[in-house]
């Protein structure tokens, strides 16, 4: 995969892909990328600059046009812009799983002749195709139907063997050269930490390595603080590198968050913690060996379709009543294997 200014293959593809979604919603996006490269050769995707970095050397990608509609290109005229880019490309079909109106509006106003997106999408206005949503099914399954495929299917990174060599490089540097568990504690949404991970390190004899954003450092501090053998690699590896240094970790703990949908696509036997969010809603783990904890027969959940900053109701007992014993019960039926 090339960026958008520096292009190294003649060839132009004919389809675009749109999706500036969060980045788990990327990881997501992988199988219909996948589907669609198998069925017109690799294609184009606008999606966000932190999500960008996901689809280097995928084998699905062409090129990865960033579109920074949050900073730089926020606002109608980061429409337009976006618009003429598009248009200079000279796509002939577009496809739309992000159910945002800015990208219907971008993809129609670049004259896109064919726009395929969810018949019940905000924008289904502006697409010649729409697509009637599969229910009760995986997220994956959801994104295949717009290609006309049915799911769901394990998402797909494509790896490189030098981003392997850097994570294999960074385990040994830090000591850890067998089985190892990862831990990812954070989230982008608040309600969906759950609060009980250093107590959860201090229970293991494998090593911990501590993964996430830079916005994580803190959380990760306190895991370390609680079991001084843990690796803190929160920050200090690139998305793809930290991907494949999940490829071989043991088993992982994580919120419904990124390193979920990561896990999903290196195989990594995940135990997911489920608070305010359901894996109904068609984002939970999918692997033969993956374990989901979450507080049965709440009433108050799910609260919503990400997971608020703050429990509406005060209390936030779907992850406060979450034990660590339910945890690692759960982490030792993959540790056991």
């Amino acid at each position: 995969m090339n960026d958008d200014q520096q292009p190294t293959i003649d060839h132009q593809p004919s389809v675009l892909v749109v999706q500036t979604a969060f980045l788990g919603d990327v990881v997501l996006t992988t199988p219909l990328l996948m589907a669609l490269a198998e069925e017109f050769g690799p294609v184009d995707v606008v999606t966000t600059p932190a999500a960008a970095s996901l689809l280097v050397n995928h084998p699905a990608v062409h090129s990865v046009i960033p579109h920074d509609k949050r900073g730089s290109e926020r606002g109608i005229g980061g429409i337009f812009r976006l618009a003429s880019r598009l248009r200079a490309r000279g796509y002939t079909r577009a496809y739309l799983p992000h159910v945002s109106w800015r990208s219907g509006l971008a993809t129609w106003l670049a004259g896109i002749p064919e726009r395929i997106g969810f018949a019940d999408a905000p924008a289904r206005a502006s697409y010649t195709h729409r697509v009637a949503r599969p229910e009760g099914t995986h997220e994956t399954a959801r994104l295949l139907a717009l290609a006309g495929r049915s799911g769901p299917a394990r998402p797909v990174l494509g790896i490189t063997s030098e981003e392997q060599r850097s994570a294999g490089e960074w385990l040994a540097a830090n000591g850890i050269s067998d089985r190892f568990v990862a831990l990812a504690p954070g989230s982008v949404w608040g309600t969906k930490r759950w609060d009980k991970y250093p107590a959860l390190a201090a229970t293991l004899d494998l090593p911990v390595v501590v993964i996430g954003g830079p916005g994580e450092r803190d959380l990760a501090a306190e895991i370390v603080a609680a079991q001084p053998a843990a690796r803190n690699a929160v920050g200090e590896l690139p998305l793809r590198v930290s991907a494949a240094l999940l490829a071989q970790a043991t088993a992982l703990v994580t919120n419904d968050s990124l390193p979920l949908h990561l896990a999903q696509a290196t195989g990594t036997p995940t135990v997911a913690i489920f608070g305010p969010t359901v894996p109904a809603f068609g984002f939970g783990p999918t692997g033969p060996r993956d374990v989901v904890v979450e507080l049965a027969g709440l009433p108050c959940r799910p609260c919503s379709r990400h997971g608020p900053e703050r429990c509406p109701l005060g209390h936030h007992r779907c992850i406060k009543d979450l034990e660590v014993v339910q945890v690692r019960t759960a982490l030792d039926t993959i540790l056991s294997d």
